[in-house]
């Protein structure tokens, strides 16, 4: 099968861009320097761009910094605005009381309103912004509660005296508002389709204030429900909300081209996508909502990224590659659908979903796929480092389009195609929103504002190869500007999450960071990468701690034999996997000075018990009270009694995904042997959100991010005896 990346001619735009800015801020005094702990604090991200359907105009979120309060908000940006000199305008702004802001942003159909969510007082509510004028006005959804728990057998009785004096109710239950989930508007305007958790009844607040909260595990009756409303040609509801007859959990819904259908995907409630793949999708027809079509044929990995043909006679959607690899590991699917008379008759599917990417040797990516007007199907990937797209046709073959940009995500174009948005960045440049009239076309950098209060000093990264037992390795250097051949620098070795997780040469001010440190970074892609196909992705199976630190082990060789780095001041760290990755290297060698390990998996076995889902870990050594030996040989603690390295851990309390007992027992473990272990623990974090706040990316928690990036720093720099001292 021949695949090649969709080519959008970017490079150049963006270095005539960075070439600009550069010499403005020079001009200004302002000279670009590397970041310090206190200035990750300050950085903005950028995200969600979409092109309204009159091609003139993007609406897109920014999130504040970590310490502005890390709220989200709409900024609008016309399409010839850009280095030309018209910037972008906030549209949104939060109340005091909101510390979350405005997301999930859509155009309404006629270009001339802008709907979001925001919470606001106690639910999450729908808004519509109209762009001529006017205040952003809240729906007033609501449903009448088809679940009070407070009402159901074995629920906890009133008082005594209270069931003696109040009889018991009859009278229907009050509709009550509704916390707003997702939501999409129709191409032609005529509906609106809301999906909602069941709300809290006033019975069910009363018993939780009352303490009465017991909690059943996996006997919730609250469901996440479909609802349809109709909608007036000025964005008004014609009516209220009416329930389908998709089965709930409901995640995503997406609206055919001729707005008289949905595709629903769903989830079983209550953890079942624990015990196998369990996700559902089905076909709503506007004209009997509550008669939907199971789409059987649909694999049960199927996600939330899907498309519609423009006819609406096929749909492409992403779910798991049938070859043997890890959970994660998706392509892209082709299904032609039942005509609406097959509907009408609850047919089953009349094919087969077809494979867009069998033989592919990369990945698919972040993003949703586009059906585009000659039939074929745009797909976003990771191949290695990079992120692009391809372009596919229904019969596997592709159109190959040039690209020279390392990092392109987000493309996304309206209904009619008449424009194209992405964004662009790379090690040594920040994210840029881009537009092209047609695919393939020039970037126009949009002037949109600017994510870092300050110009950040970058240094390009170099992708690097190395072999070991037969496969080929890839990881990026990077290498502070002090490191030559007669001055050797200490070498990080930066372990990826995962184990399906993959170094992408990203602009990373993390990164900005250790280098103003005098540090040099390795960050390999052993074997279970993503980005590099499913035979790679699996070549890890039953094997964590095995041939993946021999991959990295001998990508550190490398970098010593060919780099100025010392060989004698190696230090390593990851976070998740890469964190268990450092617990492996405590008690596999004293190559390291020192180790940094953030959110590990520990102990496979107490970590397969407590952790959120464990149908990922499932597929790498089975159940572990089967496969005892195999679960010990991949658990970091198996190898503790064997630690000397110091070893720094960084965990948040409140982690579901690696909970905090797995940095509880590796430092028990290492402190009543005597190894040298710190232990420090963040309240209220959970896995992702701490990892973003160290990384210097928004984050509600003002200090958590600035307490662990200087820990790591007086940690590395005290056993490395590099005698840089933190930076403030």
């Amino acid at each position: 099968m021949k695949i090649s990346v969709s080519g959008v001619g970017v490079a150049l735009a963006v270095e005539l861009l960075a070439s600009v800015l550069l010499a403005s801020l020079a001009a200004q005094g302002e000279q670009p320097k590397f970041p310090s702990t206190e200035d990750l604090r300050h950085l903005k991200t950028m995200a969600g761009a979409q092109l309204s359907p009159d091609g003139r105009q993007v609406v897109f979120s920014v999130t504040e910094s970590t310490a502005e309060g890390a709220a989200s908000h709409l900024w609008l940006v016309g399409v010839g605005a850009g280095a030309d000199g018209s910037p972008a305008r906030q549209l949104t702004y939060s109340p005091a009381a909101d510390k979350r802001g405005e997301s999930s942003a859509a155009w309404s159909p006629d270009s001339r309103a802008i709907f979001f969510l925001a919470h606001r007082g106690e639910t999450t509510q729908l808004f519509r912004l109209p762009l001529a004028g006017g205040e952003a006005m809240p729906y007033d959804l609501k449903v009448t509660p088809l679940v009070d728990d407070s009402k159901a057998p074995g629920a906890l009785p009133p008082s005594k005296s209270e069931a003696e004096t109040k009889p018991a109710e009859t009278k229907p239950a009050d509709p009550l508002a509704i916390n707003v989930g997702g939501y999409a508007v129709s191409p032609d305007g005529r509906w609106l389709a809301v999906w909602a958790r069941d709300p809290e009844t006033p019975g069910e607040k009363k018993d939780k204030a009352a303490k009465a909260d017991a909690v059943w595990v996996d006997h919730e009756t609250h469901r996440t429900r479909l609802y349809l409303a109709a909608m007036k040609p000025d964005g008004a509801l014609d009516g209220g909300l009416k329930l389908t007859g998709v089965e709930a959990d409901i995640h995503s819904a997406i609206w055919s081209p001729a707005s008289d259908r949905l595709l629903a995907l769903t989830e079983p409630p209550n953890d079942a996508g624990d015990l196998k793949p369990a996700a559902k999708a089905w076909l709503l027809a506007t004209s009997a909502p509550d008669k939907p079509v199971a789409l059987a044929s649909v694999p049960a990995t199927v996600r939330g990224g899907a498309a519609w043909s423009a006819d609406g006679n096929q749909i492409a959607f992403a779910a798991q590659t049938p070859e043997d690899a890890p959970p994660g590991v998706e392509e892209l699917y082709a299904l032609a659908l039942p005509t609406p008379a097959a509907m009408a008759g609850k047919a089953s599917d009349p094919t087969a979903p077809r494979r867009l990417m069998a033989g592919f040797d990369g990945g698919l990516g972040y993003g949703q796929p586009v059906f585009l007007a000659d039939g074929k199907v745009l797909a976003p990937v990771a191949q290695g480092t990079r992120l692009g797209a391809v372009e596919l046709s229904l019969d596997g073959s592709a159109t190959p389009l040039a690209s020279k940009t390392p990092i392109m995500t987000g493309l996304a174009t309206n209904p009619k195609q008449t424009g194209w948005l992405w964004v662009v960045e790379g090690s040594d440049h920040p994210p840029t929103l881009c537009y092209a009239a047609r695919l393939g076309g020039d970037c126009v950098a949009l002037g949109t504002p600017a994510l870092s209060p300050k110009p950040l000093e970058t240094v390009k990264t170099e992708l690097i190869h190395w072999q070991n037992s037969g496969l080929t390795i890839e990881g990026l250097l990077s290498l502070p500007p002090e490191a030559t051949s007669s001055h050797k620098v200490p070498l990080i070795v930066e372990v990826h999450g995962g184990p399906l997780g993959a170094w992408e040469d990203r602009y990373d001010p993390w990164a900005g960071f250790l280098l103003g440190h005098g540090w040099a970074i390795l960050r390999p892609n052993p074997r279970g990468s993503s980005g590099y196909g499913a035979k790679f992705a699996a070549a890890n199976h039953n094997d964590l701690g095995g041939e993946d630190f021999q991959d990295i082990m001998a990508g550190a060789d490398a970098v010593v034999k060919s780099y100025p780095v010392d060989p004698d001041k190696m230090a390593m760290m990851g976070y998740s996997y890469g964190g268990e990755m450092a617990g492996f290297a405590e008690g596999k060698t004293d190559r390291f000075k020192a180790i940094v390990s953030g959110a590990p998996v520990i102990d496979q076995f107490s970590e397969y018990g407590t952790e959120r889902g464990s149908w990922y870990d499932r597929w790498y050594y089975g159940l572990p009270w089967e496969h005892f030996a195999d679960a010990w040989r991949q658990s970091p603690l198996s190898g503790a009694s064997h630690a000397r390295t110091p070893f720094l851990l960084i965990q948040g309390q409140a982690d579901v995904t690696d909970p905090l007992g797995q940095s509880e027992e590796m430092y028990r473990a290492l402190r009543q042997i005597g190894a040298p272990v710190e232990l420090v623990t963040y309240p209220r974090e959970d896995h992702g959100p701490l990892a973003r706040g160290i990384f210097g990316y928004p984050s509600p928690e003002p200090w958590h991010g600035f307490d662990g990036r200087q820990r790591i720093v007086d940690f590395l720099d005290k056993n490395l005896n590099a005698g840089t001292g933190a930076k403030p």
